[in-house]
């Protein structure tokens, strides 16, 4: 499997520059060995490590719910202080499984589909595929906590999130959810989305986060953006070379363990939570979601590259010829950035 960025990992994955990963593969390893995670009770330190770097760590359904509710856990455990989020491999992540995400999605039998809510194959009757709601229910469980996707942002405790490479659609919304952010120097952000969708679920946060003109310039051109950048921005905390990544996030982590205690960090973490909500963080969840369920509804224009056709011709390949059409220091896997050199 190439590793490029891309389009790449066709075996089972093009994400990155595709829109997230894509690409069904046919025993794809179990939730928990996607999804570590480990505590230690001495330091109150728990981490959590996305292992399938050969996929560049997309997480499956099953391993996304499995996230959700690791963080509901950490959450409530009194062993647990503060909470690291890390990539196996030399990625952080670019996203989930588009791959298993659409061949769930067109699967008459919507068993597998209801799996993602928690719900038996034959306990309830799904949306037929020509409703609104047949699209639009998962983009709202997005929205939900327990769905992995914007679960950080209901964890009473400290989220450090350590990233390197790319940090890509879904493990994109966990950096923006964190409430620290520690950064390789080589780190890429952004959403693909943005080149071959249009939206991203959590955009109301980034633009907060960012500030609405960087986070615009990211969302019309599409480009990720470095970790110098995103410094600038406030997205980050720290940015460090890559070889003292490790060392500076457990600087960090058993700094916020030895500080205040966990019941402060829970009234200070309320605090922020009521200032978000009352920015809409919430709300801004709900209505990129909404929109998101739109884009089927979407016309191209001449040469605009749609997800589904970019499927039915191939999507690696449909990938990586459209990241050759922007210029080098704009394209989003490394291999084609590297031409800009």
């Amino acid at each position: 499997m190439a590793d490029d960025g891309a389009g790449n990992n066709t075996g089972g994955a093009a994400a990155n520059s595709g829109a997230e990963n894509a690409g069904q593969h046919p025993d794809p390893p179990g939730a928990e060995e996607i999804i570590r995670y480990s505590k230690d009770p001495a330091t109150r330190i728990a981490t959590i490590t996305f292992d399938r770097p050969d996929q560049l760590n997309a997480p499956t359904m099953a391993a996304r719910l499995r996230y959700g509710d690791l963080i509901h856990r950490a959450g409530i455990d009194d062993d647990v202080k503060v909470l690291v989020i890390r990539g196996a491999g030399d990625d952080f992540g670019s996203g989930a499984d588009l791959g298993e995400f659409m061949a769930v999605q067109n699967d008459p039998d919507q068993g597998p589909r209801l799996s993602e809510y928690k719900i038996g194959p034959d306990e309830v009757r799904y949306p037929p595929k020509e409703s609104f709601r047949h699209g639009a229910s998962i983009s709202q469980w997005y929205a939900n906590a327990q769905a992995g996707c914007r679960s950080l942002q209901e964890f009473k405790k400290i989220s450090i999130v350590e990233v390197k490479g790319y940090c890509y659609g879904w493990h994109f919304y966990q950096a923006a959810d964190a409430d620290l952010v520690i950064s390789a120097d080589d780190a890429l952000f952004g959403h693909p989305s943005f080149r071959y969708y249009g939206w991203g679920p959590r955009m109301w946060t980034w633009a907060q986060t960012m500030g609405l003109r960087k986070f615009q310039e990211m969302v019309f051109t599409g480009r990720p953006f470095s970790a110098a950048e995103m410094a600038d921005c406030n997205f980050l905390n720290s940015v460090v070379p890559r070889a003292e990544l490790e060392t500076e996030t457990a600087k960090y982590a058993l700094a916020c363990a030895r500080n205040r205690p966990t019941d402060t960090v829970f009234m200070q973490k309320v605090f922020f939570e009521i200032m978000k909500q009352q920015q809409g963080e919430y709300m801004g969840s709900l209505l990129s979601g909404f929109f998101e369920s739109m884009g089927g509804h979407i016309h191209a224009d001449d040469n605009d590259l749609m997800l589904d056709n970019a499927f039915d011709d191939g999507l690696n390949n449909s990938v990586k010829d459209n990241d050759s059409r922007f210029p080098p220091e704009f394209r989003l896997s490394r291999s084609g950035r590297r031409k800009a050199e």
